[in-house]
């Protein structure tokens, strides 16, 4: 790995592609601290103080931090992962998208235009719901947040932060174009890393203190080690079926015949199954948080439904995990669809060693999917119980776990892969070693 960094200032291109993400994300952290005008930022400050929770608390994870301070970039990448995933759910059911997404290249550039209006659209939205919520809140001695409410400050908040979406869009685009990696998951990397420093110092201050024992670090820094390789692991995992192409005699040539299999990941859904889950399980924590407290102790049972779906009660870790698992399915079965694999695999003579083409070829790679995709969700919802665990039963005082590590660990190595090959089409040695076997006679 020492070897393939040391050949990066090698390639110009490389070299130049690196700066310019580095460069761009910079320029994304600062954008984090530009204020939006017309907010008290102490009583703000305390607001999120007892909102970490509720869905504040989660958009504030993604925004690095922007939500918290209430700047330009307020509502991050949000509304554009939002899009995203809308318009890959109507693929299915409207035929207008569906053709769109097998037109290549031209129907991909459609989709992402209409994914910017959808952005916009859901920014414009959001920003809304925001000022509204801002002229409502109060602090805890009981002043207002929105310094001065009316219709002139929602305007100005609706278009500051719909430009600070739009800004960090453009930002991710030109990363992906222009940098290294991919642009949008970059950004929500350089924000979930934002918080690093912070829980560092934190965890050496309670060391020093004596508030924490050197030896429960020791065998933290032994889990988050053996975690981050479980999670590379299984990121990497694969089921690959075997699949053959016959001969094809085409004029005086032959072609085919070649053997190549079908990858089957054992995480299709990503990081969609934990983002979900806690958006459902963290809506009525943020409903109960804008609703007034004589409300909340005029009915009872509303504070009891809060305080049960707090992160590291039995009965949110148990409904975490049924979302979790019912979310890797449904979305695995909207983006993968065994039918047309088999129909494509059909089309070109291609079929999997004693299986029948079509039909019977669409039921096994199902049958399979539905196997391994039982396997990646028990994982993810591992992955995603774990916080809750180290925070409740060993007092840790930094988040590690969850959602935020399945980004890091999977933007990480499909960042160091493009690295990869850049560096082996240059015939330069990469980060990863191959085996090379000599064959002895």
């Amino acid at each position: 790995m020492l070897g393939g960094f040391q050949n990066i200032p090698k390639i110009p291109e490389l070299k130049k592609r690196i700066l310019m993400t580095l460069l761009l994300l910079i320029v994304y952290r600062i954008g984090v601290h530009v204020p939006t005008p017309g907010i008290d930022r102490e009583a703000l400050a305390s607001f999120f103080a007892q909102a970490k929770s509720t869905l504040l608390g989660l958009f504030d994870m993604f925004s690095g931090g922007a939500l918290e301070h209430l700047s330009v970039f307020a509502l991050g990448i949000m509304p554009y992962i939002s899009a995203s995933i809308i318009l890959q759910l109507l693929t299915v059911v409207s035929p207008h998208l569906e053709r769109l997404s097998k037109e290549g290249e031209a129907g991909r550039r459609k989709i992402t235009q209409y994914t910017r209006y959808g952005t916009i659209i859901l920014s414009i939205i959001q920003g809304f719901g925001i000022s509204v919520g801002l002229e409502r809140m109060t602090g805890p001695a009981g002043e207002m947040i929105a310094l001065n409410p009316g219709l002139s400050f929602k305007i100005m908040t609706v278009i500051t932060l719909t430009a600070g979406t739009a800004f960090i869009m453009w930002l991710g685009e030109q990363i992906t174009e222009r940098g290294i990696g991919n642009g949008i998951s970059l950004v929500i990397f350089a924000g979930v890393v934002s918080g690093m420093p912070t829980a560092i110092i934190n965890t050496l201050r309670l060391l020093r203190t004596g508030e924490i024992a050197i030896f429960l670090i020791l065998i933290l820094v032994a889990v988050m080690i053996v975690v981050v390789g479980v999670v590379v692991f299984v990121e990497r995992g694969q089921r690959r079926l075997p699949v053959q192409y016959p001969k094809r005699v085409m004029g005086r040539k032959m072609y085919g015949g070649q053997s190549t299999h079908l990858p089957l990941r054992v995480n299709t859904a990503g990081v969609i199954p934990p983002i979900f889950a806690s958006s459902i399980l963290m809506f009525p924590l943020t409903i109960a948080n804008f609703m007034p407290k004589p409300w909340i102790e005029l009915y009872p049972w509303l504070q009891n439904i809060t305080d049960s779906l707090h992160p590291g009660r039995l009965i949110y870790s148990i409904l975490y995990v049924a979302f979790i698992v019912f979310f890797c399915y449904f979305y695995t079965a909207v983006t993968f669809n065994p039918v047309d694999i088999a129909d494509n695999m059909k089309k070109y003579g291609g079929y999997i060693p004693g299986i029948r083409p079509g039909k019977k070829t669409a039921e096994y790679i199902d049958k399979v999917l539905t196997r391994i995709t039982l396997g990646g969700a028990v994982y993810v919802s591992a992955v995603c119980v774990l916080p809750t665990i180290l925070t409740s039963k060993f007092n840790v005082p930094f988040y590690f776990g969850g959602t935020a590590l399945l980004i890091v660990v999977g933007v990480a190595m499909d960042t160091a892969s493009q690295i990869e090959s850049h560096l082996l089409t240059r015939q330069y040695e990469g980060f990863l070693k191959k085996a090379r076997v000599k064959g002895r006679h």
